[in-house]
């Protein structure tokens, strides 16, 4: 979904990490806001994770979580005034020059890549929907198969990755409960005993859909299975679905650790922020970052939850990663930037920032990459 916040300060606030009674483990996951040892926002990554990491929480636990995560907004919802401002000038979609280069999205599918257990491989299937090969995993990241999302236009790219040439899925990561990242149809085509990992408050939803092993997550928290770690981590967004949701769920992004330490991060949908320098800090040595440049204009109305391509190449960076895949682009029109205008301007970012150009895997829908294990330390 597009519906945003409004571009007013990007403080710091986040809830405490709790999540009622019956998550007592959850209060070894630090409030990251309060903590006075953390450092100044944007400080480069240190050599081991810090605070340490949180012990695996059991997959499928049960949980009572508060009813509302409106405390770990990062700016406020939008307000009387920007709805007016909105409908006033605001716009969803570029002009008819905006749309003209549809025929010049980038689509090149591709057959996905062999893999062992020591291979870390992704493929983008469209939009944030990714096929990451981890550990001998094969996770989907917010899986969108379908041809039109609520409130949306049809697709202007189809997708990347047929359905039928995905090998079994291991487990499915759902970033929030928007419907551009959260789709009942694609998800109906899961077997129900996938594990699922969600954020906190989202597991009710998938358990009416009778999948049997959902596991949810609070910030800094983690699970694990087959050896590979789940680990959900802040984002600058939000959550809603119905009209009486708002934040009943949270939202973020996952960082997957293989057992040989291969790691890379899913930022989900997400506005540039302090939090991208915390999760460097604590998941040092991210090998590959998947950030959202796309769905970014007006910035007045959408500055607080979506990056624009130079604030994700800047997230990068904060974040230590080694390389970075854009994405939520070049799939569905959600705002009003013509709609190659993502990709050029994060290619410029990226070189503008002196950064190495086999390091920035622009990859077209449909397309995949494998990470050099020669290239890793």
């Amino acid at each position: 979904m597009t519906q945003q916040s409004t571009s007013t300060a990007g403080s710091s606030s986040a809830g405490s990490g709790t999540a009622g009674p019956s998550a007592a483990g959850a209060r070894t996951t630090v409030r990251e806001a309060a903590d006075p040892t953390a450092g100044p926002p944007f400080a480069p990554p240190l050599e081991a994770p810090f605070p340490p990491l949180a012990e695996p929480r059991p997959l499928g636990e049960r949980r009572v979580w508060p009813r509302t995560f409106h405390d770990r907004l990062t700016a406020p919802l939008p307000g009387l005034k920007a709805m007016a401002r909105f409908a006033r000038e605001g716009s969803v979609r570029p002009g008819r020059e905006g749309l003209a280069d549809i025929p010049l999205l980038p689509f090149e599918p591709g057959p996905l890549p062999r893999v062992d257990a020591r291979t870390v491989a992704v493929s983008w299937a469209g939009h944030a929907s990714w096929v990451i090969r981890i550990g001998g995993l094969t996770v989907l990241t917010d899986p969108v198969w379908s041809r039109r999302i609520l409130g949306t236009p049809a697709r202007i790219t189809p997708v990347g990755i047929a359905w039928s040439a995905l090998p079994r899925v291991d487990a499915v990561v759902i970033s929030h409960n928007h419907y551009d990242h959260l789709d009942a149809p694609t998800l109906r085509r899961l077997p129900r005993d996938t594990p699922v990992f969600v954020p906190a408050g989202l597991a009710g939803w998938f358990r009416r859909r009778r999948f049997t092993l959902v596991t949810e997550l609070d910030w800094w928290e983690a699970a694990e299975l087959d050896g590979v770690r789940f680990d959900f981590v802040p984002a600058h967004h939000w959550s809603k679905r119905t009209l009486t949701d708002t934040c009943h769920s949270l939202w973020g992004g996952w960082v997957l650790t293989a057992p040989d330490g291969a790691r890379v991060h899913f930022a989900g949908d997400t506005g540039y922020g302090h939090w991208f320098a915390r999760i460097g800090r604590r998941y040092p040595g991210i090998d590959l970052t998947l950030l959202p440049i796309g769905a970014y204009d007006p910035r007045w109305w959408l500055s607080d939850v979506h990056c624009d391509p130079e604030e994700a190449v800047r997230a990068a960076q904060d974040l230590g990663a080694r390389r970075m895949a854009p994405m939520h682009w070049g799939t569905f029109v959600l705002s009003a930037e013509p709609v190659l205008e993502p990709l050029t301007r994060v290619r410029a970012a990226w070189e503008k920032a002196g950064l190495a150009r086999e390091d920035l895997w622009d990859l077209p829908v449909g397309g995949s990459r494998v990470l050099d294990q020669a290239r890793r330390p």
